[in-house]
């Protein structure tokens, strides 16, 4: 069996092992090295072999040596058929392994334009397309003088090297723009590289779109266009928020795939995928960045092959395989299958968590394809704020055929994110609730006198009273059947020591013990178990399309909801 070495196979770039395999030949990894030993660098490491170790497929992982000529002679002995990079840190050495070994690649003398964000912009120029102004700067009173000689208001600060949006900030004036370079030359790039080198560009306010293509013997296709949506945080840094695909193009959107081809010829792209960043503006179409690997955010095979019947990385291999199925999918129309969605969780502060509830609420939505969000907690696990992509504290994978259907999942997620973070992720909290049996018990007695109107009730109770009604305690809950008028839930004292995630599972559950045209009470006594206590109850209520009711006057601290 030939060989195909990928270079770094992690993020989407790993769905490459299975389609290697799946062809017929034998994949190999090949992890690059990175100096240094900060935080940050083991960070990344650990997340580069994280990603490695979940492939569930075989493959050889080698890693890279001491020097490029060592690592060259590794490779050749492996007589390769292809070299292709699986993110963008592997950009550069899998385009100078194919060169030096006389491989299907682009153009090595165009592998600056291909991967340093200053050099992409130079090359628009050249070729006369529109570009975005900018310099590269090594100090503050160079960045000082591009400021004032261009006259820029707000400002755009990024590495020239990099992934995702690390070490980007939005700079609405100069002051913003000089503290923000003093923080960013003291820190490091995505790949732990002193930030010596900052690009300056001007800020282009519009709509941002990721259009994916592939190339064959420099003729292109597009596989997905996708839009963005992000948020900027009062700190100045870029936050995603959402990306979607965009199933049909809009007005201004065809002349941005226009604008796509030009630039991946400008670039100089003859074989595989460019993962280009636009946006569009009252002036049409401008480049952000290009990046040529395969897109980011771990999208998965089945994710991209339910949204438009293909994925990038099996298309990739088309462009170097097989030239002629390359030619006749280009022949296709743009035509998706389904609409997609990935939601970045955003943290609104360093988080101590000890559970993840949403990774369980989450299956319940209708165009629910995958959350990631880490499935164990034996021991607590921090979350740093959110401030840019690589800080995101989760994602979760939509997708449906019904656009209503996926846009009723969106705004549920994001109410969650903002009323209820703590079922995203549970903040560890060793302070035990102070708990009102006596309050508990009569609020209950007087829920049940009020329910005796609606028939059969259910009482999930950890205080077992006097009354005529089915009295459940939490052993007995998984014995019962969707058959009563009225659930009123009575839980306190059993909550204690329970993590957010198990609490969550268990009213989920209880929830679902009531009919169709029934109805469920929960007292306050009940709800402040919850951390996000009243909205985190609402959230589970809706989450099981549970309909909320309007409170009577009079009748304070309890969630009223129905089943319809």
């Amino acid at each position: 069996m030939r060989n195909i070495i990928i270079v770094d196979a992690i993020s989407t770039g790993k769905n490459f092992i299975y389609d290697i395999i799946s062809r017929g030949y034998n994949p190999v990894v090949i992890q690059s090295k990175i100096s240094g030993d900060s935080p940050e660098v083991k960070e990344y490491i650990d997340y580069v072999e994280g990603d490695l170790n979940s492939i569930e497929y075989d493959f050889e992982w080698i890693h890279e040596k001491d020097t490029y000529e060592e690592t060259l002679e590794m490779v050749r002995d492996y007589d390769p058929i292809l070299v292709l990079p699986g993110n963008e840190k592997g950009v550069i050495l899998a385009s100078r392994l194919s060169s030096d070994l006389g491989l299907l690649c682009n153009p090595i003398e165009n592998l600056d334009a291909m991967t340093l964000k200053d050099e992409m912009q130079k090359r628009l120029a050249e070729n006369n397309l529109r570009h975005i102004r900018g310099q590269t700067v090594t100090s503050i009173d160079e960045a000082i003088k591009f400021y004032d000689d261009e006259n820029l208001k707000q400002v755009v600060i990024k590495p020239i090297y990099s992934a995702g949006s690390s070490s980007v900030r939005i700079c609405a004036n100069k002051e913003e723009m000089v503290a923000s370079l003093n923080e960013l030359f003291d820190e490091t790039n995505y790949y732990g590289e002193d930030n010596s080198e900052m690009l300056i560009q001007e800020f282009i306010s519009g709509d941002e779109y990721i259009v994916n293509t592939v190339s064959c013997q420099g003729d292109h296709r597009v596989t997905l266009v996708w839009k963005y949506h992000k948020v900027k945080t009062s700190e100045g840094a870029i936050i995603y928020d959402t990306c979607r695909t965009v199933n049909e193009l809009n007005i201004g959107e065809a002349e941005m795939i226009e604008y796509a081809y030009k630039v991946a010829d400008a670039i100089g792209i003859q074989y595989g995928p460019v993962h280009g960043e636009y946006m569009i503006d009252d002036d049409g179409p401008v480049l952000i960045e290009v990046n040529c690997r395969p897109c980011g955010g771990h999208m998965d095979s089945e994710f991209l092959d339910n949204i438009s019947g293909q994925h990038e990385t099996d298309s990739i291999l088309d462009s170097y395989l097989k030239p002629e199925h390359f030619s006749e999918e280009k022949k296709k129309p743009y035509r998706l299958f389904a609409h997609g969605v990935v939601k970045f969780f955003i943290a609104p502060k360093d988080i101590l968590a000890d559970s993840s509830p949403m990774t369980n609420i989450s299956l319940k939505l209708a165009s629910h394809h995958r959350t990631s969000l880490p499935n164990s907690f034996e021991t607590l696990h921090p979350f740093v704020k959110t401030i840019d992509l690589n800080s995101s504290c989760g994602l979760v994978y939509l997708v449906h055929d019904n656009l209503f259907a996926l846009h009723h999942d969106l705004e549920f997620l994001r109410k969650v994110e903002s009323k209820a973070f703590d079922l995203v992720l549970s903040e560890y909290n060793d302070e035990l609730p102070v708990i009102d049996n006596e309050k508990s018990i009569n609020d209950s007695i007087k829920l049940l006198d009020t329910c005796e109107i609606y028939g059969t009730t259910l009482f999930v109770t950890d205080q077992k009273i006097d009354r005529n009604c089915v009295q459940a305690g939490l052993d007995e809950i998984s014995e019962l059947h969707a058959t009563y008028d009225c659930v009123i839930v009575n839980l306190n004292s059993s909550m204690i020591n329970k993590k957010e995630d198990e609490i969550a599972e268990l009213f989920l559950e209880i929830f679902t013990k009531v009919k169709v045209g029934g109805m469920i009470f929960v007292p306050e006594t009940t709800y402040q178990c919850l951390i996000s206590k009243r909205r985190g109850m609402e959230a589970l209520l809706r989450i099981l399309n549970l309909r909320i009711e309007l409170p009577p006057n009079g009748v304070g601290g309890v969630i009223i909801a129905s089943k319809t």
